[in-house]
């Protein structure tokens, strides 16, 4: 099993503790590093180049948003990832601007938080599902004419694919969905799989951008 090497960077040290111990736990990560601020944070990613730099936003002597642009230079490969406690439109589209993969609000920061991680080092965009409604005409524009047909694809799903992909792309696991909607796993699995190649989707970080466009996350 391939490691995916981590950068902490926190200033609260009892998160980072925290986050530490969690994330230790999973045998397919390792944590190499941790830093108090931006500066630190920039020295350490350029040191040891980690797979992947969660990072929080509000910190002393170099926050977060701006030490983005000097760490994606520091570190070109390493994947960002915001974890934060702004749960707000601007420091989201701010995120996304610098570099960052993914944002992640810190009162969600448990399980979801590793399937974050794995998300953005999988070079797939992660998008915490609080955040997804008013991001959506800013951080993801597209052409009307593309909007309408795509629009029609969905409309031509059948009503169990879409709801099935409407939970995948809230960030659901297969399992979740089949007990919320009373199928088995292997049904989940197969409208999953049907939906995404009638949309000709590949990955879910493709669903949750085609369900942001088109407003399906609201209902």
């Amino acid at each position: 099993m391939a490691e995916t090497s981590i950068l902490i960077v926190d200033d609260h040290a009892v998160l980072r503790t925290g986050i530490r111990l969690m994330l230790q736990s999973q045998p397919d990560f390792r944590i190499v590093g941790e830093a108090v601020d931006g500066e630190a944070a920039i020295s350490l990613a350029r040191k040891l180049k980690p797979d992947v730099i969660l990072l929080d936003l509000s910190m002393p002597r170099l926050s977060g948003h701006k030490a983005l642009p000097a760490l994606r230079r520091a570190s070109p490969q390493s994947k960002i990832l915001v974890l934060t406690m702004h749960d707000d439109k601007t420091y989201l589209q701010a995120a996304f601007k610098g570099g960052a993969r993914g944002y992640i609000v810190k009162k969600a920061a448990d399980i979801e938080l590793i399937s974050a991680i794995r998300s953005v080092s999988r070079g797939e965009i992660y998008l915490h599902p609080s955040m997804m409604g008013d991001a959506l005409d800013d951080l993801l524009p597209q052409d009307q004419t593309a909007q309408t047909e795509e629009k029609g694809q969905w409309e031509n799903l059948s009503i169990r694919e879409r709801e099935v992909l409407q939970f995948v792309a809230l960030g659901y696991t297969n399992a979740e969905i089949a007990e919320k909607i009373f199928l088995s796993i292997k049904t989940v699995e197969t409208y999953r799989a049907r939906g995404m190649e009638k949309l000709n989707l590949r990955t879910r970080a493709a669903l949750v951008k085609f369900a942001l466009t088109h407003g399906l996350l609201d209902d």
